[in-house]
Parts: C-alpha cells; sequence; structure tokens
C-alpha cells in the first residue's frame, strides 16, 4: 500500500475515533420532540434556532413553529406551493425554504420571518411574513427542450428544488455565508444524464432588496439572473434528488439526505456527505454525452467524502441511514434527525438528538435520555 493511502486510513480512523465519544449535550437541547398531527402534507425539512430556542418545521403547505419545551408556538400557511428543506440564517434571522409551483415553472427560495410567527392559524395573505426570490438557473433547467420537440426534458433530470444550507463557498471551511440549493432530480431509471446531484451556490446578502411576496395569480421573477456557482457531486440516480441538505461547521462537512434510488449499477445510499475544503474541479461530467460519446459535458464536480460504505465498482461512497425529511446540525457532533410519520390528513414529525459516530454501519447514534 502507498504511503499515502497508509496516511488517509489513519487519519479516517482518528477521526471516526474522535467523533464516536457520545457528546454531552447541552442542558437546553430537547432529546426529543414531536410536532403535529396536522392535516398538511409530510414533513420536509426542520430549521434550528438556538439561540431563541425554537424549532421550525416544513409540512409542505404550512410551516409549524415550536419552543424547545416542545409547546407549539404559531403555524404559518396560505400558498399552494411545495414548501421544501428549511434552514435558518443566523445573520438576518430569517428562515429560509425552497418552495416551488412545478406547474408554473416557478422555483424560489422563500424567506420566512419567523420571529413574528406567534399564534396558531397565521396566513401569508396580505402581509410580508413570506417573501421569496425567483431562482431563474432553475427554470431553465426543469423546462429545457434538449430534443427540439417542444416538450420540457428537464436538464440533468431537474425536477425543481428542496435542500437548502448556509455554509461556505465549496473548497473552503471558512469565510461568508452562501446559501447552497439542491435540485430535485428525476428518479428515471431510464436516463444516464440524471446521476449526478446538482448544487447552486448563492450571495443571499442582498436578497432583502429581490423578495417579494409571493402572489399566485401572477408570480413574480424577482431574483438573481444566475447563481455564483453551480456544481455537480456523482452519487447515482436518486428519487427526487437532495431533499435535505445540511452544513455542519464542526464537521466541517456537507450532508446530504436522499430518497433511495433505483438505479441496479449503483449502491443507492441514503446519505452523502462532502467535505468542505475539497476543490470542485472542471471535468466531463459522466452520462452528459451524445449517444456517440462526444462533447461531452464539463461541470465543476465535487467529489465525495472518502468516508462512508464504499462502493468498489462506482466508486462511490455513502450510507444507509434515514436522513430525507430533516437532517439539522447542532455543532459538536451533534444533530437533529428526524422520521415522519401518519397517514394523509394525520401528518406528524419526530425529532431526535444524535450523535455522529463516523462509522460506516451506523453513523449515528441516539443521545441517551438520562443525563450523565
Amino acid at each position: 500500500m502507498m504511503r499515502s493511502a497508509i496516511v488517509a486510513l489513519l487519519l479516517l480512523g482518528l477521526a471516526q475515533s474522535a467523533h464516536s465519544a457520545t457528546p454531552f449535550p447541552p442542558a437546553d437541547l430537547p432529546r426529543e420532540q414531536v410536532a403535529g398531527p396536522f392535516a398538511s402534507g409530510h414533513v420536509q425539512g426542520i430549521a434550528v434556532d438556538r439561540k431563541g430556542g425554537f424549532i421550525y418545521y416544513s409540512f409542505t403547505d404550512m410551516l409549524a413553529k415550536y419552543d424547545f419545551e416542545g409547546q407549539l408556538v404559531g403555524t404559518l400557511t396560505g400558498w399552494s406551493g411545495h414548501l421544501g428543506d428549511l434552514d435558518f440564517n443566523p445573520v438576518d434571522g430569517r428562515v429560509y425554504g425552497s418552495l416551488e409551483y412545478g406547474k408554473q415553472d416557478a422555483f424560489y427560495i422563500a424567506m420566512i420571518d419567523g420571529a413574528r410567527i406567534d399564534r396558531v392559524g397565521m396566513t401569508v395573505a396580505g402581509t410580508d411574513l413570506l417573501r421569496a426570490v425567483y431562482l431563474p438557473e432553475v427554470t431553465r433547467d426543469y423546462a429545457a427542450d434538449l430534443d427540439g420537440d417542444g416538450k420540457a426534458d428537464h436538464r440533468y433530470g431537474c425536477s425543481g428544488i428542496d435542500g437548502v444550507a448556509f455554509g461556505p463557498a465549496f473548497g473552503r471551511s471558512d469565510g461568508p455565508l452562501y446559501l447552497t440549493v439542491a435540485y430535485g432530480i428525476y428518479g428515471d431509471v431510464a436516463r444516464s444524464d440524471n446521476d449526478h446531484q446538482v448544487l447552486l451556490q448563492y450571495d443571499a446578502t442582498g436578497w432583502g432588496r429581490e423578495a417579494q411576496p409571493i402572489d399566485e395569480k401572477a408570480l413574480h421573477h424577482s431574483g438573481p439572473t444566475t447563481p455564483r456557482g453551480k456544481y455537480f457531486v456523482l452519487t447515482g440516480n436518486t428519487r427526487y434528488g437532495v431533499q435535505n441538505l445540511a452544513y455542519d461547521s464542526s464537521l466541517q462537512r456537507w450532508f446530504m439526505g436522499v430518497y433511495q434510488g433505483a438505479k441496479p449499477d449503483w449502491p443507492n445510499y441514503l446519505l452523502f456527505a462532502l467535505d468542505a475544503r475539497s476543490r470542485p474541479r472542471r471535468q466531463a461530467l459522466q452520462g452528459l454525452a451524445s449517444p456517440q460519446g462526444m462533447n461531452p459535458e464539463k461541470g465543476l464536480l465535487l467529489p465525495l467524502a472518502q468516508d462512508g460504505v464504499h462502493d468498489v465498482k462506482t466508486g462511490v461512497r455513502g450510507w444507509y441511514q434515514k436522513a430525507d425529511v430533516g437532517i439539522q446540525p447542532l455543532g459538536d457532533g451533534l444533530y437533529y434527525l428526524v422520521q415522519n410519520d401518519g397517514v394523509r390528513g394525520a401528518r406528524s414529525a419526530f425529532t431526535r438528538l444524535m450523535h455522529w459516530t463516523g462509522f460506516s454501519s451506523k453513523p449515528f447514534e441516539t443521545m441517551p435520555m438520562a443525563d450523565r
């Protein structure tokens, strides 16, 4: 074995050992919380305001706000689009989430003033509680006609957007926070051009000037013309792309929770990771070439983190760990992971405090309920 490979394995072992010890959670963090049931869609993601002591839940057509004691503080409704994954921006104190209007070819980032949500039954009608920024880059890929027949073929298999998270520029673990938005990807097993996850990175510091309330009778198109960067991650096809995206500043790592794909030639993991300092490199994208293999498309490719279960055939690494409806890093190796429950008309979310182990077979373990 080459010396560099030996060193890499030693470092990986040290990293796993360092994170396998159970951390002691802050006293304010609830070990478990149940949100719901609600007559809404299933939970799509959560956002945590550590300073304020609140957890926000996206239930597709409703936002629910709970305090750390498990009390329902308020709810917000009033849109027919699909509210997906969430993240809390500590800079402006707002909740950001993906908001889709697929039938209208319109995709937004919702900016929600969660501090003003203080009672059950609030709506966005006639208020600026929810303002949104339009993302034309997503619409261009979603509506792309690749073969000239006048129908949308969805470049890269784009089905819209879902995962959102704030973190540093790819290739760095420090510097300004950027908003990263992940594509939804159709789980079409007959295509070969949909095996990458697609991530857009935006500088959202000036979005307060571009954000507008949503008028569903006349959807606005106010937003950045292009993203700061567009990146690709080769994982194999998944069912609707990155459902939950999260950045952990303590591990300096991005996590991508997905619905499991169905292509038999791929390992079809449920969770993937990117190391923050891994630099994107422009290169040919697998599966994105003509049928003759000519003129392959090039893009900024991000490598997967070098741990997790290793699929020798494809080189892909990941975990069989459910993280598709909520994963939220809390620092010091602590996470909230969410389970969805219930049936149509009575949807619930169960949130549990977990800690990172670094092990391939079981990357997260439940925190003990009793204080030590």
